[in-house]
């Protein structure tokens, strides 16, 4: 079953419904149904009737179903998602890691589209996007007001072609234009590279259909570069997840052969799964690559570094390497996308996304809203984490799931407060300093928290985060 589960990736222009990459399984199976709930259905049809008759002015009939049903999904978690002709296609494409777009990740807040992270050596990233902005209009469109997937077919078109978005970005208090020329994306979501003697860093940028083989081959190069190496960082952060069986094949490179990776448990009896660190779970008609993998990376000490942007497929990742005691986790606490999603056609061309299961570490815990929480908590410079409090994770999207274990708590009121007064704080820095306050790039030598996994490896004091705390699950809000 290994090959069923799937993360939806980079779906449109990269985009990320509702908020991250999610585990989806591409078969279609069918229980017995429930007695259809005539009342309902007839209170439907009545709607469907007045719109028809008494609408201001003519409605097609395909946009109303369509629309239902759009509705319908949309409304049961941010996850799920109904997929017309044109989105359906997009999706089918993404997991292969090449698109035609923009190359940014987004999600709607507020009304209007926040990029969760534009796609390193994209478009957008060589324009200049950033984590956090907001998109308020493409070309002359005013964005809100506009569902998601409009909004995705507005940025999309032909590669050469070109779109202006007007950003507003929060921390300079600031609204600009930016055009950008669309072209298609390969995403590379493997980098590496030793960061000095011994020590080596693996960054993972997502999990897509290259990714285990990217993998295996710069960890080669790695090994021809130093077959002494004594340890390595393996980084996860804002890595928004992708294909399981990539997380799987990944986990395997450092576990024991036949060690749990992930479980998975819903209503389908295919959505009750364990997955093991075995060919049968990762590996493809070409073959094994893991079968090429040094033996030394098998045994060597390990950090994996996460953060809030470390969901679904790189949550697995983490939480397998935790539980089996085989990699300390640093950083802060992950986003909490702990839902299976099925894909289920609908035609030869439409289909949707339905969530159908959770997912657990190995150890029986649910990630659902909670994450992955660090061995040791880093903030992310040496002054500290400032606007941590910022950030969103899905226990802060309306309509999450909700963990199952433990009890429910009441919405952190002062985690709210903590937001607004760093967002005004934010903002008035960028008034009076007009400097813009950017993190070091992941991988260089002003990366703190890669020197403070570096500290770790070698047995050297590390600055530990004396501010950050595990964030318990809010209630959710319907």
């Amino acid at each position: 079953m290994g090959h069923k589960f799937k993360v939806a990736g980079w779906i449109s222009v990269g985009v990320l419904a509702g908020a991250l990459t999610t585990v989806s399984l591409q078969t279609v199976a069918r229980g017995a149904m429930s007695p259809l709930p005539l009342e309902e259905l007839q209170q439907l049809a009545a709607v469907f009737g007045l719109i028809k008759t008494d609408y201001v002015e003519p409605v097609d009939d395909k946009k109303l179903i369509t629309d239902a049903i759009s509705g319908m999904v949309s409304g049961l978690d941010p996850h799920s998602q109904y997929f017309d002709k044109k989105s359906f296609k997009e999706f089918r494409e993404g997991t292969s890691g090449r698109f035609v777009g923009v190359g940014i990740e987004i999600t709607q807040e507020d009304g209007l589209i926040k990029v969760v992270s534009p796609i390193e050596g994209s478009p957008a990233d060589r324009a200049g996007l950033k984590t956090g902005d907001l998109i308020t209009k493409i070309g002359d469109e005013a964005v809100r007001g506009l569902q998601l997937n409009d909004a995705v077919k507005r940025i999309r078109g032909e590669p050469g072609t070109k779109v202006t978005l007007t950003i507003f970005r929060k921390e300079e208090s600031r609204t600009f234009p930016v055009t950008i020329t669309r072209e298609e994306i390969k995403t590379q979501s493997v980098k590496a590279k030793l960061v000095e003697p011994g020590y080596a860093w693996i960054r993972i940028s997502q999990f897509q259909d290259r990714t285990l083989d990217d993998f295996v081959r710069k960890a080669e190069e790695l090994y021809q570069q130093d077959p002494q190496l004594k340890g390595l960082v393996l980084d996860l952060r804002n890595d928004p997840g992708g294909l399981l069986d990539a997380a799987v094949g990944i986990s395997a490179a450092f576990l024991p052969r036949g060690s749990t990776v992930v479980t998975t448990d819903g209503q389908l009896a295919e959505s009750k799964a364990i997955f093991t660190a075995l060919p049968e779970n990762y590996a493809r008609r070409g073959g094994d690559p893991l079968k090429r993998l040094p033996e030394l990376f098998h045994g060597i000490p390990m950090v994996v570094l996460v953060n809030e942007g470390s969901a679904s497929a790189s949550e697995i990742v983490a939480g397998a390497l935790q539980d089996n005691h085989r990699a300390t986790i640093m950083g802060s606490q992950t986003f909490g996308k702990g839902s299976v999603q099925t894909v289920r056609p609908l035609g030869p061309d439409t289909g949707i996304k339905l969530t159908t299961a959770r997912y657990f570490t190995p150890s029986g815990k649910s990630i659902q809203a909670r994450g992955i929480v660090p061995d040791v908590m880093l903030d992310e410079t040496a002054e500290g984490d400032i606007y941590a409090a910022l950030r969103l994770r899905e226990s802060d999207l309306t309509k999450h799931l909700d963990n199952t274990q433990g009890e429910e708590q009441a919405r952190d009121k002062a985690l709210e407060q903590a937001r607004e007064a760093a967002r005004k704080k934010l903002e008035e820095e960028a008034r009076n300093a007009k400097i813009e306050r950017k993190l070091p790039e992941f991988g260089s030598d002003k990366d703190f928290q890669l020197q403070q996994a570096l500290n770790q490896l070698k047995g050297l004091p590390v600055l530990a985060s004396k501010t950050l705390t595990e964030r318990k699950q809010a209630k959710k809000e319907d």
